[in-house]
């Protein structure tokens, strides 16, 4: 079996890509500082201990929600490494939640799938208005799981950003001896290999200069599902989700341009 790890790697083929996390983690710190009078931290929606997320609310009555989910290739980080990329939310009027969600090897990818249907749900409960679930690498996987037609959470739209839309070439690769990826839970867990559900809208995002697997993942998805696809000129991996934080984006319009 050909292995695949390298077409899977970030990191090595971003200049500074080791120091991408660490910034992350400040500006989101720096942002809950900025917000604190505007967000609940913690708020569970299970009893397991990453089974939490975070809402931040924009000046005034929310518009709708934003829900983003973290990437980290279902083996790492969580959401308070995030919380800035909500700002392009909260400028447009809308709430935006972010969770965490167990990780491999404690949790199954499918397992991660149901806990964010609870995230999402638990949140819309909280904010009335249309929802819009968006996700980053292994987050643009569960977003777009939130999309597919088994599942039932309220999701008006999906923006899986350079998502792992098919989970098969992951099997070749170093990262499986965490995840367990077996041939039946890339056929479940593929959200490529599964129909979009009638009445969510998708949009499928990814940089430009991404690796070629994350390329193809993306228009597979997008071929899968017929949906619009955009490849941001320019952009790599890590700083494809810099639009988050910048309401006039071209991706915030992809995540909220016509819903109310």
């Amino acid at each position: 079996m050909t292995d695949l790890s390298r077409n899977y790697m970030n990191s090595a083929f971003i200049p500074d890509g080791d120091s991408f996390y660490p910034r992350w983690q400040a500006e989101a710190a720096a942002f809950r500082g900025q917000m604190a009078q505007r967000c609940r931290l913690n708020i569970t929606y299970g009893p397991g201990a990453r089974q939490a997320f975070d809402l931040f609310q924009p000046e005034g009555t929310a518009r709708g929600l934003m829900v983003f989910v973290h990437g980290g290739y279902w083996m790492a980080c969580g959401r308070e490494d995030y919380s800035h990329l909500a700002a392009g939310a909260l400028a447009r009027g809308w709430a935006c939640a972010l969770p965490s969600y167990t990780l491999a090897p404690e949790a199954r990818i499918a397992a991660m799938t149901v806990e964010i249907a609870r995230a999402v749900q638990a949140a819309a409960e909280l904010v009335a208005g249309p929802v819009v679930v968006a996700g980053h690498s292994a987050g643009g996987h569960l977003a777009a799981r939130m999309g597919c037609a088994d599942q039932a959470v309220p999701v008006a739209r999906v923006v899986p950003i350079s998502p792992l839309s098919d989970l098969a070439p992951l099997r070749q690769t170093d990262m499986n001896a965490t995840l367990a990826i077996d041939a039946a839970e890339a056929d479940r867990e593929s959200p490529a290999r599964l129909a979009l559900r009638d009445g969510v809208r998708a949009h499928v995002w990814v940089g430009g200069q991404e690796r070629p697997a994350f390329l193809w993942q993306a228009r597979t998805l997008s071929e899968a599902w017929a949906c619009h696809w955009t490849v941001e000129a320019g952009r790599h991996h890590f700083d494809v989700i810099d639009g988050l934080k910048d309401p006039h984006s071209a991706l915030m319009a992809a995540c909220l341009d016509g819903l109310s």
